[in-house]
């Protein structure tokens, strides 16, 4: 077994724990799990959302509206499980779940609508996915730990 090393600044003595074989890609790992938590909260929601379309029929403005909340609890549990209550770095790590998930959304809604929005409409989802996850993950990383 390593031993911790230690490295002397000109005040601190600061710590450094061994990392164990095959660790090295945590960070990337809790990013993962967060995006692909953003997308399964997605998919659930999505099926929910299009039941009680069937019982209830909404108009277009209220189904709008209903994607956008959908999309930011969506990213609220991306940065929920990829930040967690007293993480580090919540604001980066919120910020880049809520980017790779409107980024993957923009990027299908682009492929598969055959649509196209403007620049500015594609800036704006993706501003609003990386605001709502850096803002989420720095209410996440301030909350006491578990």
């Amino acid at each position: 077994m390593r031993q911790a090393t230690s490295a002397r600044t000109q005040d601190t003595l600061i710590r450094r724990k061994p990392r164990a074989p095959g660790r090295g890609s945590g960070q990337f790992r809790r990013l993962l799990w967060g995006f692909l938590s953003a997308v399964a909260a997605t998919v659930l929601g999505v099926a929910l959302f299009a039941l009680a379309l069937r019982v209830w029929p909404l108009s277009s403005g209220a189904i709008t509206t209903v994607n956008q909340l959908l999309k930011l609890a969506a990213i609220l549990v991306g940065a929920l499980v990829a930040v967690g209550r007293g993480g580090e770095r919540g604001a980066m790590r919120g910020a880049a779940v809520g980017l790779l998930y409107m980024g993957l959304g923009v990027a299908l809604y682009g492929l598969l609508s055959g649509q196209q929005l403007g620049l500015a409409g594609y800036a704006a989802d993706i501003g609003m996915g990386v605001a709502a996850g850096g803002l989420c993950g720095m209410i996440l990383s301030n909350l006491p730990a578990k």
